[in-house]
């Protein structure tokens, strides 16, 4: 299945429900073109404990968009490394 991947801006942590209870459930992103949507899969329970910051930038994959120009299907894929570099 084709998948296509793009990048995100963490804006939110959204607690998890159920055995996710007191960790990161989801992340809210929004795109470069300013669409907001969450992110509830592709964590790692090491990174449900530790979410990638608000404020950095991730990799995130999906299968297509809806006619809002939300992803399908997305689910977290990395933090991208250079927005995590600190600039001296």
């Amino acid at each position: 299945k084709k998948h296509d991947d793009a990048e995100a801006i963490v804006i939110a942590h959204l607690e998890g429900k159920g055995k996710y209870q007191g960790i990161l459930g989801a992340i809210q992103v929004k795109t470069v073109e300013g669409i907001i949507f969450k992110i509830g899969s592709g964590f790692t329970d090491e990174e449900r404990h530790q979410p990638p910051a608000i404020g950095s930038l991730i990799t995130f994959k999906y299968n297509g968009k809806t006619q809002a120009g939300i992803p399908r299907f997305a689910r977290f894929f990395r933090v991208r490394e250079e927005s995590t570099k600190s600039t001296h």
